[in-house]
């Protein structure tokens, strides 16, 4: 692989934007109620307070407040909507801010692992041994983009954990976790397109959740049995998770169809809960995913695309400082 360009120099309460609707939409699949507005649901202090030190270097994340939620999964239990490129692209801007990024890889196609430089049949150390009982700082490896980017890399054994020997506990991969998560700014859980176990697991590690939909038709269908899940797993494994929001990828340059999409999303989860900008649909970002660099690695020829990763990884910042 050619080298790549270098980069350029408490109490947590629950404000999950789906707070306040009376129920989804029966055609979308919804069946529970959403907390009325306005109610908070308290999160435990974290366990581990995160410092600074005098580190090298000095990307806008080196102001991190202790304690903060530093852990984020990205979810869609349909398939095809974006997860590992919304995934990728955060940690492409990560990277040109100079944070330190964690990519967990708990799809066991393992396209996260891939682009990052990591071949998932020839692992030895994965998630799925993770999720058992190996180490996590045993099985992170650098990836190809550089020293500021580390993988958790997926491998075809986590197949068998989807649908779960009910040996492992919901909680095994935030533990884990709990080992390295003071070397990172962030940690990004490339999660697969369901609702089962690796999901789950991803989910009680999580501190945040980020939904990724397609505007079409299809694309915003089996929302709300995210936003379930999502509930669930508050409500069993993880009182501090929260739902950050909504990213809305794959946008065509002109299309009707999704504009009434981006329409119907803002009804159905409410216009602030969406995140913005949108990610446009450009050749390039399917280029960067083929050669495995970062989408900030081709400079002008992905610049909308690398302008829309800047301005979403800027909202997520905030959202993990609380």
């Amino acid at each position: 692989m050619s080298s790549l360009p270098s980069a350029p120099r408490p109490r947590r309460t629950y404000v999950g934007p789906f707070a306040g609707r009376a129920a989804w939409p029966p055609e979308l699949g919804g069946s529970k109620a959403w907390a009325p507005a306005g109610v908070h649901r308290s999160a435990p202090t974290p366990a581990n307070d995160g410092s600074v030190g005098s580190e090298p270097g000095g990307g806008a994340v080196r102001d991190r407040v202790a304690g903060m939620g530093r852990t984020v999964a990205v979810i869609n239990q349909k398939g095809g909507v974006g997860k590992t490129t919304v995934t990728l692209g955060l940690a492409s801007a990560a990277w040109a801010d100079e944070a330190r990024v964690l990519v967990v890889d708990l799809d066991p196609q393992g396209a996260s692992s891939w682009v990052l430089g990591i071949d998932p049949a020839e692992v030895e150390l994965s998630t799925a041994e993770v999720l058992g009982r190996s180490s996590a700082p045993s099985a992170i490896q650098a990836s190809a983009w550089g020293d500021t980017v580390h993988v958790l890399p997926a491998s075809p054994r986590l197949q068998p954990k989807e649908h779960g020997s009910g040996k492992e506990p919901a909680s095994r991969l935030r533990a884990a976790l709990a080992e390295v998560i003071d070397d990172y700014d962030v940690v990004l859980l490339d999660c697969p397109p369901s609702v089962g176990n690796l999901t789950t697991n991803g989910l009680t590690a999580a501190d945040h959740a980020l939904v990724v939909v397609e505007p079409a038709a299809l694309g915003l269908r089996g929302i709300a049995a995210v936003t379930d899940l999502i509930d669930d797993v508050w409500g069993e494994h993880n009182p501090g998770l929260d739902l950050a929001g909504v990213v809305v990828n794959k946008v065509p340059a002109i299309s009707s169809e999704a504009e009434r999409r981006f329409d119907e999303l803002g009804t159905i989860v409410g216009k602030r809960a969406v995140w913005k900008p949108a990610i446009p649909q450009r050749v390039i970002v399917n280029e960067a995913l083929g050669d495995r660099y970062p989408i900030h690695a081709y400079g002008a020829r992905a610049a909308d695309v690398s302008v829309a990763f800047d301005q979403l990884w800027a909202k997520l910042k905030r959202v993990m400082k609380g």
